[in-house]
């Protein structure tokens, strides 16, 4: 007869059903998700607890409630756990793996029922089980490499036993969701029905388990075997060539799940999780995982405020843009493909037609990488209305001007569109420089007025910086956010100033590239050194494919709005390059010369013109040493996202730090420019600073830097 205590508590609960079985149900209150926290976990161990000293159970069915099994540890609670000693650290997680084996080996067979999402430590609950029983809409999966880190309780031993090394390594390298159909097919879930029949199914393979049709006891020991005793032992010479894609130096967690699987392969079952424990503490104290949980901290946060400003929001049920350009195009085809219908007005026929090739050519592609069919192709272009007139802009309500970037063109623009709309339509320049006060002047309406900044590729580039102007409302700004989620991207609200956020950050970067040009250090190794430091291209790269006259605007902005700092000394080699018409990637002329060869190849090599306008303005060249390069580039970059924190641009470090890493492509692995100089630490950066002051204002600590570093306080 079944004897066990019921339990109920804030995130589990355990009930009897029929047949002698009990039920393990996760569904953790006042949350839409599951996530393994402090109150699951100590629940969790009270329930186990209770399992062990019940009597007549013959089985137990592990379920959720919510629409997702469990999607993880909460990773709110790391910075907690992640800042304690290794030894009190890996008392943590063998406190869990104590609960976790209890379970593991309860005296009668265990069926998860999974349905929605597994992922992390909640597949890794998953996997103590028998037999795990999965909703065919469902994924399972162990992302924690995205995070800096490794599975800590005991994924990567029993996936890989599960599985196989080469399996095993797929999942835990690249940490991407696994399909249902996958994860069966590659011995990860025993089986997959559909959603709606997965309690029933999971039961019924709990009484045939019950019934003796299956060995439990033999599947289980099956799991706790070494993997070179049911595999005889994988080639890792071979999986670490198959995998060297993602063996990438900047983010240790992938070599050290590599090598930990490798090494666990051959040991015990406990004695493999404990190498496992150690390789979970050694990378949750490591940099890099800091600044990647931090960039998902920072996410989050990011889509609270997006939220927030939703609330106050009316839908944007129909928009506009004007200029059917590469941004107006852009514009048009991530707002028609996310839902939200576009008029795409332009005063020339044949960029009309352009707008809509370049939408056309996207949509093909997502339909040649079988994500769209013919049908979807239609309903997106359909959703974009091209036209010469102003005819359907009272419908819209929002407008993105997106014509050239010029003050006066756009000035006109705006004025002649306000008097086309309704009187609550909020208007939005994608400006990436000029000042949206200067452009709201002949508004009549500017409190419905603001900036709406995309990065090109609009399609590709998640950012857009909504710039509140002096005069703008709170409605304009939550009507822009609510719009910019809709098209799925996020949105980060930027106070106005020259170069709003990103280029104003950016632009004192080029400014010591420049500098560094002018003291003899050939651009192709200022490249190479800052693309081992963990930039997507160099700076001398970056130029080329903005764009050199872009780049020369932008500067020139960015000296008249802070005179004091973003001058330079001497000759500036992108000005240079303009007035001899090398416009970079555009013209294959720039820093580097672009062509193809005679086999069809494309090549870039450095310019020979370039490197000339260099030379014959260098007076004496510098000796430095790599780090040198880094601390001259990356010192005023960084100071000036201080000044931005300060001054008021954006609310927090994360915004800073997220509009970086979103809008140039600034090194995950190093968290953002704040992130960076917390990882260096304040004092250390500070000496950096002053060792370099000689290059000038931007190169000088500011009064609120001081004030934290005196009052020892870092920016997270």
């Amino acid at each position: 007869m079944l004897k066990c205590e019921n339990f109920t508590g804030q995130a589990v609960s355990l009930n009897a059903l029929d047949n002698d079985i009990l039920e393990l149900n996760f569904d953790l209150q006042g949350g839409s998700v599951n996530k393994l926290n402090s109150v699951t976990l100590v629940e969790l161990q009270k329930v186990t607890a209770l399992l062990s000293e019940s009597t007549g159970v013959k089985g137990l069915l592990i379920s959720s409630a919510k629409p997702a099994f469990i999607v993880g540890a909460d990773i709110t609670e790391f910075k907690d756990h992640f800042s304690a000693s290794a030894a009190d650290m890996k008392t943590w997680v063998q406190k869990t793996h104590q609960t976790f084996s209890a379970i593991e080996n309860l005296p009668f067979p265990t069926v998860a029922a999974i349905n929605g999402m597994a992922l992390g430590g909640g597949f890794e609950l998953a996997l103590l089980a028998d037999y795990r029983i999965l909703a065919s809409d469902a994924k399972v999966g162990l992302p924690e490499v995205n995070l800096g880190l490794c599975p800590g309780w005991g994924g990567t031993v029993r996936l890989s036993r599960l599985t196989g090394a080469e399996v095993a390594l797929q999942w835990l390298l690249t940490g991407k969701p696994i399909s249902a159909t996958v994860a069966q097919q590659q011995g990860a879930v025993d089986s997959v029905v559909e959603s709606n029949a997965l309690r029933e199914a999971a039961i019924a393979q709990l009484d045939a388990v019950i019934a003796g049709n299956t060995d439990y006891l033999t599947k289980r020991a099956q799991k706790h075997c070494s993997l070179e005793t049911l595999e005889g032992g994988a080639d890792f010479s071979s999986l670490e060539k198959q995998f060297s894609k993602q063996l990438d130096p900047n983010y240790p967690a992938a070599s050290v799940i590599f090598d930990l699987v490798k090494a666990h392969s051959s040991m015990p079952f406990n004695d493999a999780l404990d190498v496992e424990t150690d390789s979970f503490v050694s990378l949750a104290h490591s940099d890099v995982a800091k600044s990647l949980v931090g960039l998902f901290m920072n996410d989050q946060l990011l889509k609270k405020k997006s939220k927030q400003w939703g609330k106050q929001a009316e839908p944007v049920a129909k928009s506009a843009v004007l200029g059917a350009g590469i941004m107006g195009g852009g514009v048009a085809f991530q707002s028609a493909s996310t839902g939200t219908p576009i008029v795409m007005k332009d005063i020339r026929e044949d960029a009309l037609t352009l707008g809509l090739k370049t939408a056309t050519k996207l949509l093909d592609r997502k339909i040649e990488k079988g994500r769209l069919d013919e049908a979807g192709k239609a309903k997106v272009l359909g959703a974009i209305t091209p036209t010469l007139e102003y005819g359907e802009f009272d419908q819209v309500g929002l407008v993105v001007e997106a014509v050239v970037e010029n003050p006066a063109v756009k000035a006109a623009v705006l004025a002649d569109v306000e008097g086309s709309v309704s009187a609550d339509t909020v208007l939005a320049s994608n400006t990436s420089t000029i000042s949206i006060d200067t452009l709201a002047e002949n508004l009549s309406r500017p409190e419905q007025f603001c900036g709406m900044h995309f990065f090109n590729p609009v399609h590709l580039m998640p950012l857009v910086e909504v710039i509140r102007g002096a005069k703008t409302s709170e409605q304009t700004i939550a009507r822009t956010v609510a719009y910019a989620t809709a098209m799925g991207k996020s949105p980060i609200v930027v106070n106005n100033c020259p170069g709003f956020l990103v280029n104003r950050i950016l632009f004192p970067y080029f400014n010591a590239f420049n500098r560094l040009l002018l003291d003899g250090v050939d651009f192709q190794r200022i490249d190479k050194v800052m693309e081992q430091f963990g930039w997507p291209m160099g700076p001398a790269y970056l130029a080329d494919v903005v764009g050199i006259d872009t780049l020369v605007h932008a500067d020139h902005v960015m000296q008249e709005g802070f005179p004091e700092r973003m001058g330079h000394d001497g000759d500036v080699i992108a000005e240079l390059l303009l007035a001899a018409n090398a416009l970079g990637q555009k013209n294959g002329q720039g820093f580097y010369e672009y062509g193809v060869d005679e086999n069809g190849r494309r090549y870039k090599e450095p310019s020979g013109q370039c490197r000339q306008f260099i030379a014959e303005r260098v007076s004496e060249v510098t000796e430095i040493s790599d780090q040198e390069i880094i601390d001259r580039m990356m010192i005023p970059m960084c100071m000036e996202a201080v000044r931005c924190l300060d001054d008021g641009i954006v609310e927090s470090a994360a915004e800073v730090d997220m509009g970086l890493i979103m809008g140039l492509g600034f090194p995950r692995f190093r968290g953002g420019a704040l992130r960076y100089i917390d990882t260096l630490g304040l004092d250390n950066f500070a000496k950096k600073v002053e060792a370099n002051a000689k290059q000038g204002p931007l190169y000088q600590l500011t009064d609120g830097f001081n004030t934290r570093l005196s009052g020892d306080q870092s920016f997270y």
